[in-house]
Order: C-alpha cells, then sequence, then structure tokens
C-alpha cells in the first residue's frame, strides 16, 4: 500500500461539448477517463497506470463500495442525474475495481426509511462478476427501519448481529449540547429513540459491520447541497453506514431564541407545529398517526398565510443548524478509529478514500430535491475533509461558513479527521496543483444555496 498526501485531491473535469448531445452518464468511454484521471492526480497509478486502483487494492482484498442512494426519486422531479451517484458511474468505478481483483465487493448504502429499493431498477445490473468470474458483486441495503407498502415501519428490516454498536459517549462532538435531555430531533422519527441513544455521557451510534469488515472502503458521492448541512459529498455520504435513523440527531428542538436550532428566531405557529410532529411521531405505525401529521401540515399551511416570509421548515435546515455537523463528524470519526468490537483505537485503523460524482451537481435544496447544474468534475481523495474542502471551492462556497468544515479542520478534540491545516490544500488537475482560491475562479461554478443558507454561505468574490 502506498503513502498518500491527505491534502491532496485529484480533479477530472468534463469539457462543456460533453453536455451537448445527452447526458455525458450514456458515455462509459468518458466516465473511465475522467475516473481514470481523478484516480492519477489524486496520487494513484504508480504500480500501472492502467490499473490506479492496484495502489490501494491488493489482489484478495474485499471492497467496500458506498454510493449515495438516499431516495428512489427526486422530490422536485429535476431527475435523478443530480439526486444519486448515477449508476453508469457505480459501473465504471467497479470496472476499475474488479481490474485490480479482489476478491469480493459490496455496494451498499442506508437510504431514508421511506426509500423503495426495489424501486431503485437499475441495481440489478451492478450485479456483475469479473470475467474470470471470481469476484461476488453484492448488493445490501443497511437499514434497519424501512417503510413497507402498507406504510408500516419496519424497524428490525435487517438482523441487529450485522451492526456494531459504538457509544463514544463524552467524546462525541453531540456532547456539549445534549442538556437538557430530550432535545434531539430527526424528522421523521420517534424523539423516544434518540433519547434514548444521546443523553449526557451517552452517544450511541449503530454501523453497518461491514464497514469494519472490508479491507478497503471507496466513498461514492454525490455532490449537492444540503438544506441541514450546505453541503453533501464526501463526509456526509458516510451517514449511510449507520443502519438506524434513530440514531442520528439531526437538529434540537425549538428556534435559536429558546436555545434550539430547529429554526432561527421565536415562532408560535412553528413551535405548535413541533409539538404536532412529535405527538405524530410516537404515533408511527398507530391509526392516529395520520391525523396528527394532517394537523402538522395544517399549521405549516397556517404560517404560509400569516407569515410568508417566514423560512417553513421543521427540519433545521438553515445556516444556524449546530447538530448535524456534530452527528456526521462523530461518525467519521467512528470510521477512521472503530474497531470491529465496538471500541475506539488510539490511532486512525482504516483510511476512506472518496471517489466522487460531480458530472450533474445538485444545487439548492438537496439532498431530496435538488436542482441539476452541469459541472462535469470527478473528484479522488484519500481525506473526505480535504475532498469536501474541494468541493466547497468548486460550488463557490466558502468553506469557513459550513460548520462541517471548519469544525472538522479542529484539532482540540478527540480522534481528529486530519493530521493538516486547511491551507494546505492542493487540487491537482492537469499536471498542476491548485489552492482553494484557483480552484474557485478556475474550475468553480455558482450553485445556488439552500434556501436556509442563501447570502451567507456563498463565496465573496
Amino acid at each position: 500500500m502506498i503513502q498518500m498526501d491527505e491534502t491532496l485531491v485529484g480533479l477530472a473535469l468534463a469539457d462543456e461539448d460533453a453536455f451537448k448531445n445527452g447526458s455525458p452518464y450514456g458515455n462509459s468511454a468518458l466516465l473511465t477517463q475522467l475516473i481514470k484521471k481523478a484516480l492519477i492526480n489524486g496520487g494513484l497509478g504508480l504500480k500501472s497506470p492502467d490499473i490506479p486502483l492496484a495502489d490501494i487494492i491488493e489482489p484478495g482484498m474485499s471492497v467496500l463500495l458506498k454510493p449515495n442512494w438516499v431516495l428512489h426519486y427526486n422530490q422536485k422531479d429535476y431527475g435523478m442525474d443530480c439526486m444519486i451517484t448515477h449508476v453508469n458511474f457505480i459501473k465504471s468505478v467497479l470496472n476499475e475495481v474488479l481490474a485490480a481483483r479482489p476478491s469480493r465487493v459490496l455496494i451498499a448504502d442506508a437510504p431514508i426509511q421511506d426509500t423503495a429499493f426495489d424501486k431503485l431498477s437499475y441495481l440489478g445490473s451492478l450485479k456483475t462478476t469479473d470475467i474470470n468470474n471470481s469476484c461476488p458483486v453484492e448488493i445490501t441495503d443497511f437499514r434497519r427501519d424501512v417503510v413497507d407498502k402498507n406504510r408500516k415501519v419496519d424497524s428490525n428490516k435487517r438482523n441487529l448481529k450485522k451492526f456494531v454498536m459504538f457509544d463514544l459517549g463524552h467524546d462525541s462532538l453531540l456532547e456539549p449540547i445534549t442538556k437538557p435531555e430530550g432535545i434531539f430531533r430527526n424528522t421523521n422519527y420517534d424523539p423516544k429513540a434518540l433519547a434514548s441513544t444521546h443523553r449526557p455521557g451517552r452517544h450511541q451510534y449503530l454501523l453497518a459491520k461491514e464497514a469494519f469488515e472490508t479491507d478497503v472502503i471507496i466513498n461514492l458521492p454525490k455532490l449537492k447541497a444540503h438544506r441541514k448541512a450546505g453541503i453533501t459529498a464526501a463526509i456526509k455520504n458516510l451517514v449511510g453506514i449507520n443502519g438506524n435513523k434513530g440514531y442520528l440527531p439531526h437538529h434540537r428542538i425549538g428556534g435559536s431564541a429558546r436555545g434550539g436550532d430547529c429554526y432561527e428566531g421565536s415562532f408560535i405557529l412553528k413551535r405548535m407545529a413541533e409539538s404536532f410532529l412529535d405527538i405524530s411521531n410516537k404515533r408511527i405505525n398507530k391509526p392516529d398517526y395520520p391525523f396528527w401529521r394532517f394537523c402538522v401540515n395544517g399549521l405549516i399551511q397556517l404560517q404560509w398565510i400569516i407569515a410568508p416570509n417566514v423560512h417553513k421548515s421543521l427540519e433545521g435546515s438553515w445556516y444556524g443548524n449546530d447538530t448535524v455537523w456534530r452527528m456526521v463528524l462523530d461518525l467519521n470519526r467512528i470510521a477512521l478509529y472503530g474497531k470491529i468490537d465496538g471500541t475506539m483505537s488510539p490511532s486512525p485503523v482504516r483510511r476512506i478514500y472518496s471517489l466522487t460524482d460531480g458530472i450533474v451537481a445538485g444545487q439548492h435544496n438537496g439532498p431530496l430535491a435538488p436542482e441539476p447544474i452541469n459541472l462535469g468534475a470527478v473528484t479522488f481523495a484519500n481525506s473526505s475533509l480535504f475532498a469536501d474542502m474541494a468541493h466547497a471551492a468548486l460550488m463557490h462556497f466558502d468553506w469557513q461558513k459550513i460548520p462541517l468544515l471548519r469544525q472538522g479542520f479542529k484539532s482540540d478534540y478527540k480522534y481528529p479527521l486530519v493530521n493538516c491545516g486547511p491551507e494546505e490544500l492542493k487540487v491537482c488537475t492537469n499536471g498542476q496543483t491548485f489552492s482553494f482560491e484557483q480552484t474557485a475562479k478556475l474550475f468553480g461554478k455558482d450553485f445556488i444555496a439552500p434556501d436556509g443558507w442563501k447570502d451567507h454561505i456563498e463565496l465573496r468574490r
């Protein structure tokens, strides 16, 4: 295995002509070219430029590919090219992986509970084997909680033995904001579950065992704007190795004027809607659940009439969200330092490589309702944090205004994510390296920020 520079991000860019004759995802030769170029620009290809992944995948190793399969449809009907890691992108990556001769490849994610995994109909096309029929390719749904066809939540979809429980305790980045107890929320999940898994001195996460059993993890994010985190790509995509969303705080109840971070300030209709939402989430699988959801929606509709200029969200979808970044960084720390027995090593025990699909990226209100923007970018890095710093530059977002990135570079907590400072970022393309500012100026595009982040996150150029 080669020693890699964590500050280096390989960048490959398709030119504008690639978008003239339909989707670039239909051009397998172009996808292969972009992927290989990103890998080589990111420091691979020393053993063989034709098989760059041979530098990190030795024959006989097992490999986990972790795409973004968050939902099977775009909530705003902008199509799927900007929504999830494109199947043809995954296929091209898979071909590069198989060329390195692994013994097993697993492609897996834990999308939200409403995702109909069987409606991701293209998944069957990924179940292939290499030319010698020696490497099985498996597709796995990491979720334990899944909404079934009758709109009931099955919370035991996957055997608990297939997960590893981690408790970061006082080392969790959530610990400083855990009091009073019972304040964490995740929009469509029972708050009682979060009160059990996250309280003072206890911060539990339920992670798929495969992430700790495989030899190599290659993260395959889709580059998008994100309503709660500002950006979703390499760092945020690792949330999908957690099997139950009841372990994932996304915000704290109440407005910022009352110590919460669900929304800015204080607004009585929002507070009432939050209360009704709590009641409905506690009544999941009960006959009166639809009634309480109707009440929540009614209060939101009333808010639109009374205060049309007030942001509508009840999900912590704004730049003042001080919870979600802590949860996401916790999961990234576990992914790097966690052991199969649920304990944490004092030093990293694995690397997470990120190969990001930013060919058609998602802007505005991702992750579930993104709008497409033709960026033409593929990146490769062995540091999720430096990868996302480069992604922020490509989106013309100020990384210092994104808590997920700004806080990720801090070293005043246990299990740090990087050893170098953000000023050391090097984005490599066409044989040259570029700083954050140069990358933004030369290769970036103006992405529309999520509604709750507008006029806050954009680069001032």
